[in-house]
């Protein structure tokens, strides 16, 4: 099997972050019960019980048996939780095992990676490389876990959240910044320490001058397009994006409510008001396109967005120059300082906190707090070949999705960076997603 070649790590860190997404995985089910653990049949969701067994199928697809050569744990895993194989729609009908089962499968699991591991200090490439595909694939799942709680109207997950800062008021971070024109390697490096598949590989794109907001479209500014009637101004959608608001008869972001005279939103179980100057979430691309035309902006292009993320200004030069970095304020991975990540926070917070996190051009949140709509329609770089998890990129470039960029608050700090990119179809509101925008037409300089 053909693997990118990644730097080797200690094992004992690949272990730590192996029980650390275990951990996660627990937290983020616990006080659910069976019935809650199935919920509903969603086209958006799966059902939790099923997602917690697929996990633990995939370290031993990927890591026990196509590496280790090892025989299924049991007969009929396939058939249950091969989402390759399994069809979405059928997943609620599966014999499952019941969750003590299934948790007894996990922590079978989950000892035979680590004992896989072995007793080297250092990892082999391989060893690195499959251990951390398939414990983002669990963060990647944690990830849906929180925001399936939020669609369920769930109790909100413990996650040792700091109630305290969620009292701060940071408020605004208002203006544009101007980026020059220049060549930039949009996608990552073989000497990247991790990349997905449809990163691959660095290509230079030519940027045009730019304008782009130093922060993402915040709840107040989107309820003045609500309360100005863009709901109801087709001019405004796109042709696709008003069917849509039509069929769903949507009038204003998902989980808001109009309470006397005062937005309030749905989280998860809890009615709570709206933080003005946090970013507005849980809107669709259609939503964030039709704000865009109501006030005259664009969303970025992807590669805007990346450059924006990742270059920063040299003195003297009208033009991009210098080196480009993994994250916005550098090649640090990310820590609580920088950025809304982990869970740690319990949702949203207001666009000018993390000042320590600010891009190089000056961007403040372009990691964490909400992920960010593009422009751009997820596509594979020239030159596309998929990684040993091929159903990861692949399946999905059929014109039908769009990328973002930059991860939420409940993205996991270790599986995202500027180059990562996520994608879904323009519907789905579901998804912790914001967006900032672009000046239509460039200042003069």
């Amino acid at each position: 099997m053909i693997f990118p070649k990644v730097l080797p790590l200690p094992t004992v860190n690949l272990v730590k972050m192996l029980r650390d997404a275990d951990s996660r995985t627990m937290d983020l089910i616990s006080g659910l019960n069976e019935q809650q653990l199935m919920g509903p049949q969603l086209d958006i969701v799966n059902p939790m019980l099923w997602e917690i067994g697929h996990i633990a199928w995939f370290y031993e697809k990927f890591i026990l048996r196509d590496i280790g050569g090892q025989k299924p744990v049991f007969d009929n895993v396939d058939s249950l939780y091969d989402s390759m194989a399994v069809p979405h729609s059928t997943r609620w009908d599966l014999n499952l095992p019941d969750l003590k089962t299934t948790i007894r499968y996990r922590r079978e699991i989950l000892e035979k990676v680590i004992y896989w591991l072995g007793l080297n200090e250092i990892a082999t490439s391989e060893h690195t490389y499959f251990t951390q595909l398939t414990t983002f694939h669990e963060d990647m799942h944690d990830e849906a876990f929180t925001y399936t709680r939020q669609t369920l109207r769930y109790p909100a997950p413990c996650l040792g959240v700091k109630d305290a800062f969620k009292l701060k008021v940071a408020g605004p971070f208002p203006g544009d910044i101007y980026i020059p024109e220049g060549v930039h390697m949009l996608g990552s490096s073989p000497k990247a320490p991790f990349y997905m598949d449809n990163e691959k590989w660095a290509h230079g794109y030519e940027v045009k001058p730019f304008s782009i907001s130093r922060a993402p479209v915040t709840n107040l500014e989107f309820a003045d397009f609500v309360e100005a009637g863009g709901y109801e101004r087709e001019k405004l959608w796109s042709k696709a994006g008003w069917n849509w608001r039509m069929q769903n008869g949507v009038k204003h972001p998902l989980y808001w409510i109009k309470d006397s005279k005062e937005w309030v939103v749905e989280n998860f179980d809890q009615i709570e008001m709206i933080r003005p100057h946090a970013p507005v979430a849980h809107v669709s691309w259609f939503e964030a396109d039709a704000w865009c035309r109501w006030s005259a902006r664009r969303l970025p292009w992807e590669a805007e967005w990346e450059v924006a993320a990742s270059r920063t200004p040299q003195s003297g030069l009208n033009k991009l120059s210098g080196p480009e970095t993994r994250y916005p304020w550098g090649d640090k991975p990310p820590n609580q300082e920088y950025a809304n990540l982990d869970g740690a926070l319990g949702g949203t917070v207001d666009v000018a906190e993390f000042s320590e996190g600010e891009s190089g051009y000056g961007c403040r949140q372009m990691i964490g707090n909400v992920w960010e709509w593009t422009q751009s329609s997820f596509r594979p770089f020239e030159g596309f070949v998929a990684d040993p998890y091929s159903d990861y990129s692949e399946p999905w470039f059929d014109g039908r999705h769009a990328v973002l960029r930059g991860g939420s608050w409940a993205t996991r700090n270790r599986t995202i960076w500027n180059t990562f990119r996520n994608f879904y179809t323009c519907d789905r509101r579901d998804i912790i997603a914001g967006f900032r925008t672009c000046a239509l037409q460039m200042p003069e300089r």
